[in-house]
């Protein structure tokens, strides 16, 4: 598996509220009061926290969780910071990054260091399993209709470093997703257009790839209809060459029309097997053998495993909700303070090798 990139992102790329955040905006009040209290106290404590977390997992958000502590903490040149780096593979309990310094400059950011890294890393392991699974074949990560687009920079970030892990294919749908990287989003032939054409998708598709710059992958969406068959020859055989792909988006209580006469030994409903072998068929038979075939809708880690297993003939995946679903949490602990072990009982300083001294 490749290695993932060696370079960390600039503080400045991730666009902080830097005086919110500095101020504890955003921290769960305990960790401000506690803060409040120690320089009350007249007290500045040099500790070490450690921060893990208790899956395996494909580490992601921790450029952004080091621009936090860079940008917001308190006299941050006091920090030394030790992390691993995006992409890098997590062992439950593995120690991800340390900070050591004056416990009252930066204890108002555990909060967001550890939200984000929990966000991130869950997002970028559940694109790795995803792309491993897919078997080096194109994923779409099309998760930003269902979640908050203030999410949408970092998750495609997460995204695009699953990307690097595996070394295969990740596109994203939005310019923000692609934002951090220098990306571009990537989109097909949606059904909004073609029901603002009366729901003709051959007009809609020719309309479309009329306007499409020439280094566009012309893809449509083929269900409209209800018959999939049916629509992507008559899409193939009216751009032709032009055409790089049919998405297949049949709803899960739907059953294709191409199935109807089929129906009674495999589930019919949705996005299945037997709709695309059927597709594939027909433009194969028509001399339309270019033309790929993208899936979604519902199409979770396990589908495509079992896509993959059966070499159902698909040639992408758009992958949306199932890419955010889930939990990857991560705890922080003081373990050090003053020279001294000072971790609550079962938690102690793990030194990890791996760890770099960030500049």
């Amino acid at each position: 598996m490749p290695q993932p990139s060696r370079q960390r992102l600039a503080p400045e790329v991730f666009d902080l509220p830097v005086e919110k955040m500095r101020a504890g905006w955003y921290t769960d009040a305990y960790f401000n009061h506690a803060r409040s209290t120690l320089l009350a106290d007249g007290r500045h404590p040099h500790v070490v926290v450690q921060v893990f977390q208790k899956n395996d997992a494909w580490l992601g958000g921790v450029d952004e969780a080091i621009a936090i502590l860079k940008l917001c903490s308190h006299a941050p040149d006091g920090l030394t910071i030790r992390a691993l780096y995006d992409g890098d593979r997590l062992e439950p309990w593995e120690t991800a990054l340390t900070i050591e310094g004056d416990y009252t400059a930066f204890a108002h950011l555990e909060t967001v260091y550890l939200g984000t890294l929990a966000r991130r890393t869950l997002i970028t392991a559940n694109v790795v399993r995803v792309l491993e699974a897919a078997h080096g074949k194109p994923i779409i990560f099309m998760p930003a209709r269902f979640d908050h687009h203030r999410v949408q920079a970092g998750d495609g970030y997460a995204a695009y470093v699953a990307g690097q892990v595996t070394g295969f294919e990740i596109g994203v749908t939005s310019d923000e997703q692609a934002s951090w990287w220098g990306g571009r989003a990537i989109g097909t032939v949606p059904h909004s257009l073609i029901a603002a054409y009366g729901g003709d998708t051959v007009l809609a598709a020719r309309k479309f790839a009329e306007w499409a710059p020439p280094d566009m992958s012309v893809t449509v969406l083929v269900d409209f209809e209800n018959d999939s068959v049916q629509t992507a020859l008559a899409v193939a055989e009216a751009l032709g060459d032009r055409l790089w792909g049919v998405r297949l988006d049949t709803s899960e209580t739907l059953v294709d029309r191409s199935l109807w006469e089929e129906m009674g030994d495999f589930r019919p409903t949705g996005v299945n097997e037997r709709l695309v072998r059927k597709v594939r068929d027909a433009l194969d038979a028509a001399g339309f053998g270019h033309v790929r075939i993208v899936v979604s809708g519902g199409f979770t880690v396990e589908k495509i495993r079992d896509f993959e297993e059966r070499g159902v003939p698909v040639d992408a995946y758009g992958v949306g909700s199932s890419l955010i679903r889930g939990a990857n949490d991560f705890t922080a602990d003081v373990v050090m303070t003053d020279g001294q072990p000072s971790g609550k009982f079962g938690r102690r300083l793990r030194d990890n090798p791996r760890l770099e001294l960030v500049t």
